[in-house]
This record gives structure tokens, sequence and C-alpha cells, in this order.
């Protein structure tokens, strides 16, 4: 996945968006944005996704200390069981791994 422009304003009603590009699932740059419901840092991220033209998921981050290691927990709450298949099916839910896996070189690099 490739970021070619990021806007962020990471507090409660802030917004935000970013322009990605993926060379199976998004070859062409495409916008996403939304609104920032929740900023409590350093604890928790709540965020509308509304790049679809439809109510889209609601994504919560949170971040919990345990014994000096932090445990991200990521949720996304789709509007309907169709949203969700149509998501899963299209391939839109699959980035996940992929972001994981580059935050996870990324921390060890130190």
């Amino acid at each position: 996945m490739t970021i070619h422009s990021c806007e962020i304003d990471a507090r409660t009603g802030g917004g935000y968006k970013l322009t990605i590009s993926h060379p199976v699932h998004a070859p062409e740059p495409m916008p996403f944005f939304g609104k920032y419901l929740e900023v409590t840092p350093p604890s928790r991220l709540v965020w509308t996704n509304e790049e679809g033209g439809g109510p889209g998921p609601v994504t919560t981050v949170t971040f919990e200390e345990h014994g000096g290691v932090t445990l991200l927990t990521l949720r996304d709450l789709y509007p309907s069981k169709e949203a969700l298949d149509e998501a899963m099916e299209s391939g839109a839910t699959g980035g996940y791994s992929e972001t994981f896996d580059q935050l996870a070189a990324l921390l060890a690099e130190g």
C-alpha cells in the first residue's frame, strides 16, 4: 500500500483524509476520509469511514499496556451484515494484515 497524501486533525470532531493506492486492490489513488468521534490520548481513537457514499464502518482502536507491552485492539463496526459482507467480498477488510506487518517491521527497527 502506498500513501500519497495524509491530512489529519486528530481531535474529537476533527477529520482525516488519506489518499492511497495498492497494486492489487486499488491501483489508482483512492481517498479515504472521515471524522474523529473520540480521541482519548493515549488509550483510544474512534473514527468514521465515510468514503463509500453511505454509512460506513466506525473504527475503534484501543491501546492497553500490559507489563511494558502495548496491546493494540482494532474493531470495525459495520452498519449492517450486508455492508460487512460487501466489504469482505471487495477485499476492503484485507488491508489490516499488511498494515500490521508494516507496523511490526517498523517497531522491530527500534
